[in-house]
């Protein structure tokens, strides 16, 4: 299949990857001439702006994009993809998005005949590389059936979560609990270190027993606990604390439009933003640590 992919950075560059290696034909645009080039090597060809590649004959346009701004932009602008692809070609979105601005880009979208799935990932810029994401989709079944190969290509737990929006909804839920569990991680390695104990006993006590989770086993943010994790090569890469805050920042907003308390949510998100605000936000979001560790 011809598909258009908008957004080459550390999720999305991957991801157009396995597209490629999947045997699709594959029209880019980023707004980085390096991140382009690097696709290009790999057989896919270049537009200049999303209506150039929206005129390149796709048929399907899959974007990774930063904000909702960004999307409203590059989907509803004036020079953006709604404006110059005919009916019937398959839209996913897989930015991470408010569920409102989701449903409003969905809904000019389906109005002109474009099918339109907000398809959020989760498992990082490894399970990018590895092509192992899980896809929260929301739309339309039809559209989710004709998504499904695609999203094969690259990810393994594709589900989806109901109508428009939905993939959203199970997006900024899960990655709250993610913030909130990374503090917990953070302040319980922080805490046994401090009090003599040798931090990969530590973690490996913890992920044997009840304290076990993601941000404990893939991610831990000790340093030198995990060779390949983001820890021990100075927070580098990852998922971002401002992409986290960004993420935190959706859900306790979307709380606020439903009425429903998010108070460690709330607190996780202060807590990012502080450390955010003493200029880490480039670094990964397990560095939130060093709010925690004595010799930080």
């Amino acid at each position: 299949m011809h598909i258009g992919f908008l957004g080459l950075g550390n999720m999305g560059g991957p991801m157009a990857r396995n597209l490629l290696k999947a045997g699709h034909t594959l029209t880019v645009f980023d707004p980085s001439p390096l991140a382009t080039a690097a696709l290009v090597e790999l057989g896919a060809r270049t537009a200049n702006s999303p209506a150039e590649l929206a005129r390149d004959g796709v048929a399907a346009i899959i974007t990774m994009l930063p904000t909702a701004a960004h999307v409203k932009d590059v989907y509803l602008g004036a020079n953006g993809l709604l404006a110059n692809i005919g009916q019937g070609v398959l839209l996913i979105d897989s930015s991470t998005i408010d569920p409102l601005s989701a449903r409003d880009v969905a809904k000019v979208a389906t109005a002109q005949g474009n099918p339109m799935l907000d398809a959020p990932v989760s498992g990082g810029t490894g399970g990018a590389a590895a092509g192992t994401l899980t896809f929260m989709v929301g739309g339309p079944t039809n559209a989710f059936d004709q998504a499904q190969p695609l999203l094969a290509a690259m990810g393994r737990n594709i589900v989806h979560c109901g109508a428009t929006g939905n993939g959203q909804v199970a997006k900024i839920a899960n990655n709250m609990l993610l913030g909130i569990s990374m503090v917990g991680v953070a302040e319980a390695m922080a805490l046994g270190v401090a009090l003599g104990m040798d931090a990969n006993v530590l973690a490996g006590i913890i992920n044997t027993s009840s304290g076990r989770c993601w941000s404990s086993e893939i991610n831990n943010p000790f340093p030198g606990v995990l060779e390949n994790a983001p820890a021990s090569r100075g927070y580098s890469g990852g998922f971002g604390t401002d992409l986290m805050l960004k993420d935190l920042g959706l859900a306790t907003e979307a709380a606020r439009h439903a009425k429903q308390p998010v108070v460690l949510g709330a607190a996780a998100q202060q807590l990012y933003q502080t450390f955010s605000l003493q200029g880490y936000g480039g670094l990964d979001f397990s560095a939130i640590i060093n709010l925690f560790r004595r010799e930080a």
